[in-house]
């Protein structure tokens, strides 16, 4: 987890690093935003590269606050509570959310198989578990 956090934040006259983001997945991985439906790495990385490169995105962070996780054998699931912030077209944001990864044992190491996160919004809170 640490490592795709690490991949997708920059600082200010940085660059984010969206393609280590394929080492960090199994082949077939699938990321979910919702309510925008599943898309797999490549369509998670290529707007984002987009948005960076258009000068957009001009910085961008986000961190893990809590995790739970539970392993069984060579599977593995990861609850995480995270926060985001960043510039974007000129105007600051910051938001948490909570995000759900699955993981499995590969012979190379943890892969992800499966991400998929929700951001807070009105009629939506963060439970206080994952602040």
């Amino acid at each position: 987890m640490a490592a795709f956090l690490a991949a997708v934040s920059f600082e200010k006259g940085g660059a984010p690093d969206y393609g280590r983001i394929r080492g960090l997945f199994v082949d077939g991985g699938i990321l979910v935003r919702t309510p925008d439906g599943p898309v797999d790495v490549e369509g998670f990385i290529a707007p984002r590269q987009a948005t960076f490169e258009s000068g957009a995105l001009t910085e961008f962070s986000e961190t893990e606050l809590t995790s739970v996780t539970e392993r069984f054998g060579r599977v593995a699931h990861r609850m995480s509570g995270y926060g985001k912030a960043g510039v974007l077209n000129g105007e600051a944001f910051s938001t948490r959310g909570v995000i759900s990864t699955q993981f499995v044992l590969t012979d190379d190491g943890w892969r992800m198989a499966s991400m998929a996160w929700d951001d807070e919004r009105e009629g939506l809170e963060v439970p206080a578990k994952f602040h």
